[in-house]
């Protein structure tokens, strides 16, 4: 194994629970700030309304490789907000994507 890994491009689309917009985005700053620490970077952002079944916000990521992703989302100090995050994230879908 040559140990070099293929960079993964990843979207994630967050709705919030009724009323709970201005929260999950607070829990996903949270969140955000860890990616650099694990290989990882936030590509773009976006924020909508949540109407009509939308997501509130819009998240594309890139990550170095699989165990990059790996590290991220066993980091101690994102899972210590599993609470937080259920309280506020009605649904999370998480996809691999192609960046072009």
């Amino acid at each position: 194994m040559s140990g070099h890994e293929i960079p993964i491009h990843l979207c994630c689309l967050l709705r919030a629970r009724p009323g709970m917009d201005q929260e999950l985005s607070a829990y996903e700053d949270k969140v955000l700030a860890l990616v650099p620490e694990h290989g990882g970077q936030l590509l773009s952002r976006v924020i909508g309304d949540g109407t009509e079944g939308h997501p509130h916000e819009v998240h594309v990521y890139r990550f170095a490789g699989k165990a990059a992703l790996d590290s991220y989302m066993a980091d101690p100090r994102r899972l210590e907000l599993a609470e937080e995050r259920d309280r506020v994230v009605a649904s999370t879908e998480l996809f691999p994507v192609a960046i072009r």
